[in-house]
């Protein structure tokens, strides 16, 4: 009658808050089941199903994986969110991003290569094949001009 997979999913998010405070560098990588905040520095890759938050003093030099997550520090390197990325106006991101959805405040630097999940054009896409398939291309404008200036 009753679900395995709800207690399943409850299991995960109330595995508890994980935190890595300001003043804490931390050398290697992060597995959990829960919340992350951190405030600290941590050289490796973080990996949680949860949440991840970043405060302003936070550093993650390495791979970020998690579902959602909101960034007030820095990152250099892989960002992968499967749901929302915020950046807030304090974020500093290098790197690479692969991201479901992505929010970004005004302030925040962003020099990375991102991807939306779900998107079927990649960044390789030329400005000649999106400027093909529109109806109103202005070089046939441009050259049906003058061929209708030349018959006056």
């Amino acid at each position: 009658m009753f679900s395995d997979k709800k207690t399943k999913e409850s299991e995960i998010q109330n595995t508890g808050q994980n935190r890595i405070n300001d003043g804490t560098t931390l050398k290697g990588d992060v597995t959990s089941n829960g919340y992350f905040r951190i405030d600290g520095i941590i050289e490796g890759n973080v990996k949680t199903p949860s949440k991840v938050v970043i405060g302003k003093t936070g550093v993650i030099i390495g791979t970020l994986s998690c579902k959602n997550a909101d960034i007030e520090g820095k990152i250099k390197g892989v960002i992968d969110v499967s749901d929302t990325l915020t950046l807030k106006s304090t974020a500093n991101i290098e790197g690479e991003v692969v991201v479901g959805k992505l929010a970004v405040e005004p302030g925040a630097i962003f020099n990375a290569t991102c991807l939306m999940k779900g998107s079927k054009k990649t960044a390789t896409t030329t400005t000649k094949e999106i400027t093909k398939d529109l109806p109103y291309d202005r070089s046939q404008r441009t050259s049906s001009t003058t061929s209708q200036q030349a018959q006056v």
